[in-house]
């Protein structure tokens, strides 16, 4: 029999467990990820406000993904290509730890809710269980987005960096690394300039995981009823979380990149006196001055560098992450 005092440290130590496991595989992820978000956040910045790169003043740097690749790769070595890893790191054990890791006990905890308000068995409400989800999956990730902001904002302000390629706001700093570049802007624009684009993270990495962690739940149960894919344990086969993964980036970049493109510009910008933004106020301000010009496309900027960025994250991110689950499964239980 369990006791009072053994139950709370059992579901802690769960949700402690699901925490590091996700972390764990975030972070292979982005190891090999990295250079293609270092290319698209150059091409989300290139002519930014301007329907023009010759209208801003500036030659055009990159011509698609695959050329900004390969030109940072060529002008700026490894180094550059790699630019922002270690917020990079920092911010996927924290947002994706929390986003991955308590996703299945959040929608557990909605959905037994949910059967139990409808007085049936648990996880036999139909659309109560999609919506579970959808809901779960994105309370997690912007609560993980809200945590990890000011460090993904140092990520893309070093990733925007460059001393011969220069595209959009340009912050030197960084070249002191993370710690450094966090002190300096808390010491210059305070606790609002690290939490400066929250809102746009939030915004942008709640639809990407409603959408990334509900489709890859049912796209994984219709594979496993399709018979095409034999299931290897209660998890299912690596050949099948590849597949789920597989399926699911494509919708999770159309529906991302345009919050994608305004978080980017949001967190790059530099700051006004008295704190403010000096190009945006807000997300509706930078989404709405960015379609009136430069057109709704723009919102589709660097979306060939995102494609090929979050398709082998999200493939790797759940392959590493299942495995990963076996693994402490085996050593933990």
């Amino acid at each position: 029999m369990v006791s009072p005092t053994q139950e709370p440290k059992s579901q802690l130590a769960t949700h402690a467990r699901g925490f590091i496991v996700g972390a764990i595989a975030a972070c292979g992820a982005v190891t090999i990820t990295n250079p293609m978000e270092v290319a698209k956040t150059r091409l989300q910045l290139q002519g930014e406000l301007s329907k023009t790169a010759a209208a801003a003043g500036v030659p055009r740097q990159y011509n698609g993904a695959l050329h900004a690749f390969i030109k940072i790769a060529q002008n700026e070595g490894l180094r550059g290509i790699q630019r922002g890893l270690a917020p990079g790191y920092w911010y996927q054990a924290i947002m994706n730890g929390t986003r991955l890791g308590f996703y299945e006990p959040v929608r557990n905890v909605m959905q037994g809710s949910i059967d139990a308000l409808a007085g049936v068995g648990a996880g036999t409400t139909g659309v109560g269980k999609v919506a579970c989800m959808i809901a779960s999956g994105a309370s997690c990730g912007m609560f993980g987005a809200f945590l990890g902001s000011p460090l993904f904002l140092v990520k893309t302000r070093m990733q925007s960096y460059s001393p011969s390629m220069a595209v959009g706001a340009q912050h030197s700093y960084v070249t002191g690394g993370m710690i450094k570049s966090l002190i300096h802007i808390y010491k210059n624009e305070g606790i609002p300039g690290l939490w400066r684009g929250a809102d746009a993270a939030m915004i942008r990495t709640g639809v990407g995981s409603a959408v990334q962690l509900s489709t890859y739940d049912a796209s994984k149960e219709t594979l496993l009823k399709s018979g095409w894919f034999k299931p290897a344990g209660k998890d299912g086969s690596i050949s099948l979380h590849f597949a789920a993964s597989a399926f699911t980036s494509l919708f999770v970049c159309i529906a991302m990149n345009p919050f994608d493109v305004i978080m980017t510009r949001m967190y790059n910008q530099n700051h006004a006196k008295g704190g403010q933004g000096a190009m945006y106020a807000s997300f509706v301000d930078c989404f709405a001055k960015t379609v009136r010009t430069e057109g709704p496309l723009a919102l589709y900027k660097g979306f060939s560098a995102h494609y090929l960025r979050i398709g082998p994250h999200t493939i790797l991110t759940f392959v590493f992450l299942e495995q990963v689950k076996k693994a402490a499964s085996k050593i933990l239980d």
